[in-house]
């Protein structure tokens, strides 16, 4: 395989990495929204559509770089329960991390334009979550992240 082939490859699997966390966090998003605090809906409610804009546009992009987008699962394990408005602010800061950890790994496999989009989108992760936790890290999504080699919470069967 030519390099340039192996680097076309390796974006692709970025880019499908990034589409399912986004699929993970719109799925998430519903568990928050369910369960979120008055004085947090709406921010709650705009990260959503955040990550429905994100997900439609990859959807598109992968289109676009010749693949098959990957579907959303019909329901994602959570990382822990979500019985209250302080678990779901947790979860949305999760949520977060997860998303810009992937994005940090699309940062890495591509370049030009989609590069910038990806940082972008991985700054606006980092942003939202230190928003929720009130905590921040040097550098969002990448030695600090944890969970699964994607960042994206595992689908139930």
């Amino acid at each position: 395989m030519s390099k340039s082939r192996e680097a076309k490859d390796r974006e692709l699997r970025a880019l499908q990495a990034a589409l399912a966390a986004e699929h993970a966090a719109v799925y998430g998003y519903g568990v928050v929204g369910g369960r979120i605090g008055e004085d947090r809906r709406t921010e709650a409610r705009t990260a959503y559509d955040a990550h429905r804009a994100r997900r439609d546009a990859l959807v598109r992009t992968v289109k676009d770089a010749g693949g098959a987008p990957v579907a959303a699962a019909a329901g994602y394990a959570l990382p822990f329960p979500v019985p209250d408005a302080a678990a779901a602010v947790r979860l949305a800061a999760e949520l977060e991390d997860r998303v810009a950890g992937v994005y940090a790994d699309l940062v890495r496999a591509s370049g030009g334009e989609r590069r910038r989009e990806a940082a972008e989108a991985m700054r606006e992760a980092a942003v939202r979550s230190v928003r929720w936790s009130g905590e921040s890290v040097a550098f969002p999504g990448l030695a600090e992240r944890s969970g699964t080699a994607s960042g994206t919470p595992a689908p139930t069967a």
